[in-house]
């Protein structure tokens, strides 16, 4: 099975950074009161930080069976954070609509 550690760690840290500009956005227009994006987004970028560590971890490993666990830990952290801003999105949209 091919390693998914360098790809999970290089988009869960560019989603990171993703996901801080859309908390900071909301803090600086004072929209976050408003609406539940920013949980969204800020659980989101918990998600996404824990991943990086997961991910850097599998690649660092150097035990086979440990890597593997890294990595799959990365890889549901990664599937959970993409989904919360997912949902951050669709938040955006229906306010938009």
């Amino acid at each position: 099975m091919e390693k998914k550690s360098t790809h999970i760690l290089n988009a869960s840290s560019n989603l990171l950074g993703f996901s801080l500009v859309i908390i900071t956005s909301l803090k600086i227009t004072k929209m976050s009161h408003s609406t539940h994006l920013d949980e969204f987004a800020g659980v989101a970028c918990l998600f996404f930080a824990f991943s990086c560590f997961f991910s850097f971890l599998a690649i660092r490993s150097t035990h086979e069976k440990r890597g593997n666990k890294f990595e799959t830990i990365a890889d549901y952290l990664f599937l959970t954070a993409l989904f919360c801003i997912v949902s951050a999105v669709i938040i955006v949209t229906m306010k938009i609509i």
